[in-house]
């Protein structure tokens, strides 16, 4: 009797729904509550240097999400035969060989956003996200929820990119994924003529800071529970 309960109980775990409502929250809460760059202050490093570009923060969220994804299965396949001793080591060849894949398609298919990019593709094998999804989460479940946790999270860390790359190339160089949106600056058309001047300011690395700071701010005021109490 025990054992046909235990059988019935197997079954009704094994027929979970695959976007079940706890599936769900791994796509949904890296998007706001649990974003890896606004609320757990992950991969701040690419979201300073590459954003100066929209094409750039595409290109490096596209690297990210296919790292992240096949990153996640790997490890969740493996978990079971991983070393504890060795499982950070194992992570880290895991990561670094399909950064490198990444890194010769990239080349081959988009050298100049690959050289735009330059180390910063290399540096995602020590991106704290990846890691930190591989060790708290692929370790530990199964490789469906790991491929939604990894979408999730690497949705959640795009979005950030994709919209502090939008500010700054609009405002510093007057352009949205290259097309010039107020005229040619170069040769005075558009609002240029009028005295228009891109804001030179938006293309540094502090502004790419302070919007970051401004997304964390909305993000707090409209969700109360973010702000952490002293």
């Amino acid at each position: 009797m025990a054992t046909e309960t235990a059988e019935v109980q197997e079954i009704k775990k094994a027929s979970e729904p695959l976007f079940s409502k706890k599936n769900k929250k791994l796509l949904s809460d890296p998007m706001d509550d649990q974003n890896p760059i606004t609320v757990q202050v992950l991969g701040i490093c690419s979201a300073l240097a590459i954003t100066v570009q929209v094409k750039q923060a595409v290109v490096m969220s596209l690297s990210v999400l296919f790292v992240m994804i096949m990153g996640n299965l790997t490890i969740s396949l493996l978990r079971n035969s991983i070393p504890d001793r060795i499982r950070i080591i194992v992570q880290l060849v895991v990561v670094a060989s399909l950064v490198i894949l990444v890194d010769q398609v990239l080349k081959a298919f988009v050298y100049d956003v690959s050289k735009a990019l330059s180390v910063f593709v290399g540096l995602i094998i020590t991106n704290c996200i990846i890691m930190g999804r591989l060790e708290a989460f692929a370790l530990a479940n199964k490789p469906w929820p790991s491929i939604l946790d990894a979408i999730g999270n690497a949705m959640g860390y795009a979005w950030i990119l994709i919209a502090v790359s939008v500010v700054r190339e609009i405002f510093g160089s007057g352009k949205f994924y290259g097309f010039e949106l107020f005229g040619s600056a170069a040769d005075g058309t558009g609002l240029y003529s009028i005295g228009f001047m891109n804001n030179n300011f938006m293309i540094l690395p502090p502004m790419a800071l302070v919007i970051v700071g401004i997304i964390i701010w909305i993000q707090r005021a409209r969700n109360t529970k973010l702000i952490e109490e002293n």
